[in-house]
C-alpha cells in the first residue's frame, strides 16, 4: 500500500447568508441574497458554478448556501491559506451585493457566517477531501478511523449553544451514520461516494462530512493535521489503538455535550478469543473516556513522527506537510487535551476555536450576573453567531484576530496569494494557469476538478490524471492553441 506522506487535500465550506437593513429588519429571503451576490458571477460566466483564478470552485449549494471548495492542496498551511482566501473572495461578493441593494434602494448589510447551523436549527456543512491509496479497504478505513472523528471534536469543534448549554461541536449533533453514500440524506460522518477526481486505478477520495467550519487558523491546523497523521499511519500499517464503538452516533452527540472529555464511550466487546478486539493490544477500559480515546490516537502520532521520514515515496519526497510542521500539530493536539483535562482553558484560549469562543462567553456571564453553566442569555447567543461573521471590523472572531489576541498558524500574505493565483504545488497550478489564459484571450472553455477544455474552432481537450502533476507539456499546447485562434475568438466575440 502507498503511504502518502504527501497528500492532496482540499475543505468544502457552505456559509450562513442573511440580509438584515439599517431599520434592524430581514429584509430580503435567502435565496433572494444569494441572486444578488452571483449576479456579477451569472452575468460573466451565465453560471453559479464556476473556477475561480485561483483555480478554487466557487458555487450556490442547495438551499442558497454560497460554497467554496479549495483548490487542491499539498500541505496544511497550504490549505489553511487557501481556506482563508475563501472568505476574502465571498465576502467581496457579499460588499458587492449591498452596494447594489442600495442602489436598487434597499440599504442594509449583508452576514455571511462561517459556521454550520442557522437559527432555525438547519445544518450545512464543511467537508474535508483527502486523497488516500486505492488498495487501502474502505471498511477497515472507517474500522480504525470512525473512533478518532468521533472524538476529534475535542480538539477542533468550533463551540455552540445548544438548549441553554455550550457543546464543542455545531455538526456533531446533525450526523446520522458512521459510513453511507449518502450526504445529505443521511450525514454520515465519512462519505464512501467513489468519485477521486484522479486516476481512479491509484486514488481514492476519503470524504469527510462531520467536522465544523474553523476560523482560528491553529484549529484548522490540528483538524486537517491530526487527521493526516492518522492517514499515514493507517496506510503504514503503524500500531494504532483498535477502537470498534458500540453505538457511534450516541457517542458523538453525548461527547459534543460534554466539556469534561470524560464522557465514557462503550465499546463492543469481542465474540471469543480469537476476535481481532480481544487482541487489541489496548490497555483501554471497556468504556474509555473520549478523552482517552483521542489521547490515544496523539500518542500515537507522536511516536510516528519518529518514523515518519522512512516512509517518504520517492515521487512526491520534495513537497507536502513537514515533519517539522506536523510537529507543530502534535505538540497543540497535546496542549488542548491537556486543556480539557485540567480544565485550565487558557492553555488554547488563543489557539482553538471553542475554547476562544468560551473564554469570552465566560466574561460575559460574569457581567450578566448568570451561571457559568447557563448559556441561555440572548446575548451570549448573539455572541455565538456573531464570532462566525467573517466581515473584518465587524465580526467577532476578525476583530480578536486583528487585535493579535489569538494565534496565527500562517502569515497575511500567504492568504493575500491564495486569493489571486493557485496553489504552485499540484495540479490546481495547470487550472489556474489554463484559466488567466482563456480569460485573456476570449476563449470559450470549460474545466472541472480534472479535465481542460477548449471548445472551438476544434475542441480540445487535457485530461489530468495526477492531482500531485503541476507541470505538464500538454496544457502548455492547450494555451498555445488558444493563442492561435485569438483573432477568430475575437471576431465570434464582436
Amino acid at each position: 500500500m502507498e503511504v502518502f506522506t504527501r497528500r492532496i487535500m482540499g475543505i468544502e465550506t457552505e456559509y450562513g447568508i442573511t440580509c438584515v437593513t439599517n431599520t434592524g429588519s430581514r429584509k430580503l429571503n435567502a435565496d433572494e441574497i444569494a441572486r444578488f451576490m452571483f449576479r456579477p458571477v451569472v452575468e460573466k460566466w451565465a453560471s453559479s458554478n464556476i473556477f475561480i483564478p485561483n483555480a478554487s470552485r466557487l458555487y450556490l449549494d442547495v438551499g442558497s448556501h454560497p460554497e467554496i471548495a479549495t483548490a487542491e492542496c499539498d500541505s496544511v498551511s497550504q490549505l489553511i491559506a487557501y481556506d482563508r482566501a475563501g472568505d476574502v473572495i465571498v465576502d467581496r461578493l457579499a460588499q458587492q451585493a449591498e452596494a447594489q441593494l442600495a442602489s436598487d434602494g434597499i440599504s442594509g448589510n449583508v452576514y455571511l457566517f462561517k459556521n454550520n447551523l442557522d437559527s432555525a436549527g438547519n445544518s450545512y456543512g464543511c467537508h474535508e477531501n483527502y486523497l488516500v491509496a486505492r488498495d487501502v479497504v474502505l471498511r477497515s478505513l472507517g474500522r480504525k478511523l470512525l473512533p478518532f472523528l468521533i472524538t476529534r471534536q475535542l480538539v477542533c469543534g468550533a463551540g455552540a449553544i445548544k438548549d441553554g448549554a455550550y457543546h464543542f461541536s455545531q455538526r456533531a449533533d446533525h450526523v446520522w451514520e458512521g459510513v453511507s453514500s449518502a450526504t445529505t440524506r443521511s450525514r454520515p460522518i465519512i462519505n464512501t461516494r467513489d468519485e477521486p477526481h484522479a486516476d481512479s486505478h491509484r486514488f481514492r477520495r476519503l470524504h469527510v462530512i462531520v467536522g465544523d467550519s474553523n476560523l482560528a487558523e491553529p484549529t484548522t491546523a490540528v483538524k486537517v493535521g491530526a487527521t493526516l497523521l492518522v492517514l499515514e499511519m493507517i496506510e503504514a500499517g503503524f500500531e494504532l489503538p483498535t477502537f470498534e464503538l458500540a453505538n457511534e452516533i450516541a457517542a458523538i452527540k453525548d461527547i459534543s455535550a460534554d466539556l469534561s472529555g470524560r464522557t465514557e464511550v462503550p465499546l463492543l466487546k469481542p465474540e471469543s478469543e480469537d476476535d481481532p478486539l480481544a487482541n487489541s493490544g489496548s490497555s483501554m477500559a471497556a468504556n474509555p473516556t473520549a478523552l482517552e480515546i483521542q489521547q490515544a490516537y496523539c500518542d500515537a502520532a507522536h511516536r510516528w513522527l519518529d518514523v515518519r521520514e522512512n516512509y517518504t515515496e520517492n515521487e512526491t519526497a520534495t513537497a507536502g506537510t513537514s515533519t517539522a510542521e506536523l510537529s507543530r500539530v502534535v505538540k497543540l493536539w497535546q496542549r488542548t487535551l491537556q486543556a480539557i483535562r485540567t480544565g485550565d482553558y487558557s492553555l488554547i484560549s488563543r489557539d482553538i476555536d471553542w475554547a476562544i469562543k468560551l473564554t469570552l462567553m465566560r466574561q460575559f456571564q460574569d457581567k450578566l450576573g448568570v451561571e457559568p453553566t447557563d448559556f441561555s442569555h440572548p446575548k451570549l447567543q448573539y455572541m455565538d453567531l456573531m464570532y462566525h461573521d467573517i466581515r473584518r471590523g465587524r465580526g467577532i472572531f476578525p476583530q480578536l484576530e486583528a487585535r493579535g489576541v489569538v494565534n496565527r498558524w500562517i502569515t497575511n500574505k500567504a492568504v493575500d496569494d491564495a486569493v489571486n493565483n493557485p496553489p504552485t504545488t499540484t495540479r490546481a497550478a495547470l487550472r489556474g494557469k489554463f484559466l488567466a489564459a482563456a480569460e485573456k484571450v476570449a476563449a470559450p472553455f470549460s474545466v472541472d476538478w480534472m479535465r481542460l477544455k477548449v471548445n472551438r474552432p476544434d475542441p480540445q481537450i487535457v485530461e489530468l490524471n495526477n492531482p500531485f502533476a503541476a507541470h505538464d507539456p500538454r496544457v502548455d499546447d492547450l494555451i498555445s492553441y488558444m493563442h492561435l485562434h485569438q483573432e477568430t475568438y475575437a471576431q465570434q466575440e464582436g
